[in-house]
């Protein structure tokens, strides 16, 4: 019933001293707390988010954490109050054992950015464990010769709890033959040693009863019994007597098995059995002990039977007992001190104390990603550790305190060269020989759009066939982008810009998403061969980056133009072209000239002639290139005075255009030079200069004179009109470039037969535009010069030179002066 008394007095003033007593201090710009143990779970120990200068609402933002070395999480935050509370049983005793001092050291992680803080917090011992004794019942064996003044040592009481509270005083119930007293120890410690007073008789009393109480200096005073029964034994009268009082003994912690430790010596002046020793451990020795150091009884050696770990125990205090086999047994007691010298067996540890933090590609130098923390459970210099990260890694370390780092930026990073990083840190530490371990932090790398979209090509070569069907698509192009997510989706648009003074926007359109190019309408290549797109790619990122590609469209000629006839003149325009020609022409004779052009190109523009049908196919011939319709033979009389010609004109294209003109001719005696392609005017004229010499021939009998007047007039104005009619007038068409005077021309003039023409050859034959031809009719009313077919290679110039240099009639200059002013 006390004891429970005790213990809730106990549990009163706990909670007393926590609302009362609790202290916080600052020591060199770190916190520390002192609170007692065994505080309820919940105790406030102190306002932390004051003490570090936080806002409450920094706490959760922040994601405040409480990091404690120690493994167990004795603490935790009260985000609501900024406070830092009790979050498991605290037990002083388990914590730090008999230290006289017991700090927690706690580190406070905040994010966003990075930061940390230590603190410790002191626990102070509370009066919470009675002392006591290992041995309840302790026997002791006491010769009656035993001198007054002999000391028997006793069994110390152990106190878990430490200063004031531990072990302070011994007492021992009243007897006539034994006191009690202290003696010190080296290491501070008092040790009960029962003073015989009086000499024994053991025939007068051969048992002893004693009660030994330990008591401590606690408030209240807590306090641990041990029955101490002496048998009074007769005559063995001399202890063993060690040679040292303490050995002391040192061991490199990586010894072997089975090796010798030391000797312990002692003797006694006893003779016989009295006087044989034999040794132990003491009866207290704890299994710690015995489980790694073995004695032999009769030698007194000390062997090692275990594994040495300094990291566990650093020393070994062991009180060895010698003991002679009299009767009564004395025994002695000596100190045994085992000193373990470290060695470097422990690798250095490297521990996160936040988790690495994802890093933007572009971010400053000296950006936090992760904090750190090394640690060796070895000591002295073996225990000192070194952290380093590879070279040329664009990260380094960054030392704080107590083993603390953080891990920074020492560069610039580019996520599309290195889109995670696996950074692997190396902790050494001082031993010898030096001791190493690894490891490894993923640092991911978030993306920035700093790479505009980069097409598959600067330009874009398309051909496309004319008459296509609109809606069909042209082209897709492509444009790939480095970034990542929003940053590497590309869309497409077409920047406006003029064909023919018409927005390309009406002729094409792009898909956005896909790049893939349409066609609004059909294009004709007659009125449109070629012409460009500017297309631009641009991404989602922010700002937006963008690139520019240039699409090139050619129009591809397709046979969709028949030939037509432009000569002559009366054909091109839907009627019958009608022809004379004289009954004495011969062979090969020229009787006229069918000329046609296709708007097509290339191949397509190729022209044939053929005759397709003829009154008499065996009279004419018509020429497959030029287009000349000559005599196969002589004309005979015998053929019709009036033939049909079918000239069918055909291109080279696929599918082959045609168109057909039809020609008349008509064959007459006595014309010396027959006329073609004569025009309306010139035909009235002949048929009112018939029907005159008609009259005049009528009257000839009765008028000789006045007939032979008349026609004598009528023979000068027909030499008049041969004369005029030789007059050739030029007519400049589609005369669109003639600049270049270093093509080669060809030339031809023809002046067989009525009909004279120049036809001037230049250029390629593969070119839009490839000769000059002309066509002059000695009978025609306005003598045209028609440029067929200008070519953009020839220079007009010439043409009028050399067409000056064939032709000698004099009208001709005067015309062809005029053409030239028109150049």
């Amino acid at each position: 019933m006390t004891k429970r008394m005790r213990y809730r007095d106990w549990r009163w003033l706990a909670l007393w001293w926590h609302h009362f007593f609790l202290l916080w201090s600052t020591i060199d710009g770190q916190t520390r707390y002192s609170i007692p143990e065994e505080l309820k779970q919940g105790s406030v120990v102190g306002n932390l988010a004051k003490d570090l200068g936080l806002a409450l609402s920094e706490i959760s933002d922040r994601r405040l954490r409480v990091a404690s070395q120690t493994g167990e999480q004795y603490f935790s935050v009260d985000a609501g109050k900024g406070e830092l509370v009790v979050n498991d049983r605290i037990d002083r005793e388990a914590l730090c054992g008999h230290s006289a001092s017991c700090v927690l050291p706690l580190q406070i992680v905040l994010e966003k950015p990075l930061n940390l803080h230590r603190i410790e917090v002191e626990i102070k011992d509370m009066n919470d464990n009675s002392p006591s004794f290992q041995t309840k019942e302790l026997s002791l064996k006491i010769a009656e010769s035993a001198a007054v003044g002999t000391r028997f040592v006793l069994e110390s009481a152990e106190d878990t709890d430490v200063g004031s509270n531990s072990v302070k005083s011994y007492t021992l119930t009243k007897n006539e033959c034994f006191t009690l007293k202290m003696k010190e120890v080296e290491d501070g410690k008092a040790v009960p040693e029962l003073v015989l007073e009086k000499p024994l008789d053991r025939e007068k009393k051969a048992v002893h009863q004693l009660l030994l109480t330990a008591l401590d200096g606690g408030n209240p005073v807590l306090s641990g019994t041990s029955q101490i029964t002496i048998t009074v034994l007769d005559v063995n009268d001399n202890f063993p007597v060690f040679e040292k009082n303490t050995y002391k003994v040192s061991l490199q912690e990586n010894t072997a098995q089975n090796t010798f430790v030391v000797k312990i010596a002692a003797t006694d002046a006893d003779e016989g059995p009295n006087g044989e020793v034999e040794f132990s451990f003491g009866s207290r020795t704890p299994d710690s002990v015995l489980s790694v150091f073995e004695i032999k009884p009769l030698t007194g050696e000390i062997h090692l039977k275990g594994d040495l770990d300094y990291e566990k125990a650093s020393s070994y205090k062991i009180e060895i007992t010698a003991r002679d086999k009299g009767v009564p047994e004395m025994e002695s007691h000596c100190r045994l001190q085992i000193d373990i010298v470290d060695v470097n067996d422990n690798t250095p540890e490297i521990v996160l104390t936040s988790e690495p933090q994802p890093v933007r590609e572009d971010a400053a130098s000296g950006t936090v990603v992760a904090l750190l923390n090394a640690r060796d459970a070895d000591s002295g210099n073996n225990s000192k550790v070194t952290l380093r990260v590879p070279k040329g890694s664009p990260f380094t370390l960054k030392p704080s305190f107590s083993n603390n780092y953080a891990l920074v930026t020492s560069g610039l990073v580019d996520r599309e060269s290195f889109p995670e990083y696996n950074i692997e840190i190396t902790a050494t530490d001082s031993g010898t020989p030096p001791l190493s371990s690894k490891k490894v932090i993923p640092v991911t790398i978030t993306d920035v759009n700093d790479n505009a979209p980069v097409f598959t090509q600067k330009t874009y070569n398309v051909y496309l066939k004319e008459n296509g069907v609109p809606g069909s698509i042209l082209y897709s192009v492509s444009a790939s982008d480095l970034d990542f997510g929003e940053n590497a989706k590309v869309s497409y648009c077409i920047l406006d810009s003029k064909v023919q003074e018409v927005s390309v926007s009406s002729y094409v359109y792009i898909n956005s998403d896909n790049g893939s190019i349409y066609s609004m309408h059909s294009f004709d290549y007659e009125k449109l061969k070629v012409f460009q797109i500017q297309v631009q790619a641009k991404d989602q990122g922010s700002p937006s980056l963008s690139s520019n590609a240039t699409v090139h469209v050619f129009i591809l000629d397709q046979n969709d133009n028949a030939p037509a006839v432009i000569y002559p003149s009366s054909a091109a325009m839907g009627s019958l072209s009608h022809q004379r020609l004289a009954r004495s022409a011969k062979a090969g004779h020229l009787v006229t000239k069918v000329t046609a052009v296709d708007a097509d190109s290339g191949h397509n523009a190729w022209i044939s002639y053929r005759l397709a049908e003829a009154t008499d196919a065996s009279l004419f011939t018509v020429n497959l290139y030029t287009g000349e319709v000559r005599t196969k033979r002589a004309v005979s009389e015998q053929d019709d005075s009036s033939q049909r010609l079918l000239i069918e004109i055909k291109d080279d294209g696929e599918p082959i255009q045609s168109s057909t003109v039809t020609v008349s001719i008509i064959l007459e005696d006595g014309l010396h030079e027959p006329i073609l392609d004569l025009r309306h005017k010139v035909a009235e004229s002949s048929k009112k200069t018939g029907r005159i010499t008609l009259y005049l021939i009528l009257s000839l009998a009765s008028v000789s004179v006045l007939s032979l007047l008349t026609f004598l007039i009528l023979a000068v104005k027909c030499i008049r009109n041969s004369r005029s009619s030789s007059t050739c007038c030029m007519r400049r068409t589609d005369s669109d470039d003639y600049k270049n005077p270093n093509r080669n021309l060809q030339i031809q003039l023809n002046t067989d037969g009525p009909i004279k023409y120049v036809e001037v050859l230049g250029g390629d034959m593969l070119s839009q535009s490839q000769s000059f031809r002309s066509c002059m009719s000695p009978m025609s009313e306005y003598s045209d010069f028609t440029l067929i077919k200008p070519s953009s290679t020839t220079d007009f110039k010439e043409v009028i030179s050399v067409l000056d240099a064939s032709l000698p009639d004099s009208t001709w200059t005067f015309e062809s002066q005029q053409v030239r002013k028109r150049q």
